[in-house]
This record gives structure tokens, C-alpha cells and sequence, in this order.
């Protein structure tokens, strides 16, 4: 695969505004800022949930985030993902309906940004997903992998108050997604994944955000057996990562990451001396 089939575009005009402020001289300026609107999401006639998001790639992010909540499996076949722009409405149809109001019922707030939604039974087959233990990260992929992502034009980079995550393999990196919310984010890569036929051997997960149980848990979901981010970590993400033997690295910033789980995938194939 060559680098970045899929990138952010800054310059699309329905992602961002033009507002109007003052800096910390009193003097006027101007910025851009995203834009956040609400998507509601249909799995054929029942509505599951509303989404605050960009409003990019309404396809991917719906049907990755019912794969991700296992509303779908991945063999499950799509006749269709119909979206209104104007009503901020996507609807996902399948051949055989579907009913989730008992586990609509059991939706709880997570800690990600945007109201993100996961649901009580989200732990379901966690512990039944068997990650590649064959999969390894090679220090000098990620730090390579850094420098790239980093330096990438991107929503974040134009306007800030943005998630990024990036699906890679080796030291290329593949898939860029963002969002107001990383669990958006996450959601837009394993729709895309699942939209072009991709599968998780071979690759990392990279992401802006923290490293929360929810991004864990849908990481192994995925079945993508390393997760990096140059953000932190909560106790309760270690926790997950170490169970279901996910390689966990965080506070991922130039030479320097700190891995709480699954360090038997890490290859130090750089020297003491490439660490500044």
C-alpha cells in the first residue's frame, strides 16, 4: 500500500467557520474554527443514536460505529448507506431487520468529547478476540510514523479542538481520520475498513486522543493488536490493553513512548544514540 489513501482535507469549506475575536493584546483577530452538527444514525427503521460530528465521511462513520458497538458483524451484508445532507440523517440497510431497543436502553455516557455513547454489553466477545501475537512495532516505524502524521495538513493543524486517528502499517501511514470526538474517529477508520474490504493484519492504530477503555475496546474489536497515541493513558485502558494482550504505547512525542502493555511486540531496533 502506498502512504495516506485517505487524508484530511483543512480546505473544505463545510468543515470549518470564519469567526471573529480578540487576542491577549485586545487586538482583533480572525480564526477558523470546526464546525459541529448533529448526524443521526439509522440502522434500517430504528434509530440508534445522534452523533455530533464534522459531518465528513457520514458512511464510514456509520457503519463503523455499529460494527464497533456490534449493533453489525463484519459479515453482515450492507444493500445500502443512504445520507441527507439537508436532514443530517444516514441510514444504514441491511437484508434482515433489526431491533436494539433493549440495548438502547442500556446506552451510558463515556468519557470521550462529543457525548460520545457506548452501551453496557459493549465488553461483549471482548475477551473472545484473539490478537496477532506475531504483530510487531519496530521503534524506528514509530517514530517515523510520528514525523509523518505530525506534519500532515490537517483539520487540527488549521483550526485545532480536533481528534485525529490514523490507520498504519509499518511506517506508512494509510488512513487519516478526524473528528470533534476520537471515538468518531476510530469509528470512520473501521467503516472505511470495512467499505474497501480491509483487514487488521498487519496494521497500527494510531490516535491524538487518550488512551480511555473505549478506544481499547474498540481497537480490539477491530482486531488491531497495537494502539498507539501521543497522548496519556487511564488505569482502566491499561487495564483492558493488558487483558486482551493489546500493545499499548502513549505519550508518544518525537524519540520518546511509554508502553504499559504488550511489550513483547516492541522491536528497539534503533540505538541509545537516536534517542535525544
Amino acid at each position: 500500500m502506498d502512504e495516506f489513501l485517505v487524508t484530511p482535507d483543512p480546505d473544505d469549506p463545510r468543515l470549518t467557520q470564519s469567526v471573529t475575536g480578540i487576542d491577549e493584546t485586545g487586538q482583533p483577530v480572525e480564526t477558523r474554527v470546526p464546525m459541529e452538527r448533529p448526524l443521526t444514525l439509522y440502522l434500517n427503521g430504528q434509530e440508534i443514536v445522534t452523533m455530533m460530528t464534522i459531518g465528513d465521511r457520514p458512511d464510514c462513520l456509520a457503519l463503523g460505529y455499529l460494527l464497533n458497538q456490534a449493533m453489525l458483524r463484519p459479515d453482515d451484508v450492507i444493500d445500502g448507506i443512504d445520507y441527507d445532507e439537508e436532514l443530517g440523517v444516514v441510514v444504514v440497510r441491511t437484508p434482515v431487520r433489526t431491533n436494539f431497543e433493549e440495548k438502547l436502553k442500556k446506552k451510558t455516557l463515556t468519557s470521550g468529547c462529543a457525548q460520545g455513547t457506548a452501551f453496557g454489553d459493549l465488553l461483549d466477545r471482548f475477551e473472545a478476540v484473539k490478537l496477532d501475537k506475531s504483530a510487531e512495532l519496530r521503534v524506528s516505524w514509530l517514530m517515523s510514523l510520528s514525523k509523518k502524521i505530525n506534519t500532515q495538513p490537517s483539520l487540527y493543524l488549521t483550526a485545532g479542538a480536533i481528534h485525529g486517528c490514523v490507520l498504519c502499517e509499518e511506517d506508512r501511514p494509510l488512513v487519516y481520520m478526524e473528528d470533534v470526538g476520537r471515538h468518531n474517529a476510530i469509528d470512520k477508520i473501521a467503516g472505511w475498513m470495512a467499505l474497501n474490504g480491509v483487514g487488521p493484519q498487519g496494521k497500527i492504530f494510531y490516535t491524538t486522543g487518550r488512551l480511555t477503555s473505549e478506544m481499547v475496546i474498540k481497537c480490539v474489536r477491530m482486531e488491531i493488536p497495537i494502539l498507539v497515541s501521543r497522548s496519556g493513558f487511564t488505569a482502566w485502558g491499561v487495564e483492558l490493553a493488558r487483558q486482551a494482550g493489546l500493545t499499548l504505547i502513549g505519550r508518544a512525542k518525537g524519540k520518546r513512548f511509554l508502553c504499559l502493555a504488550g511489550a513483547e511486540r516492541v522491536r528497539f531496533d534503533t540505538s541509545d544514540t537516536d534517542v535525544e
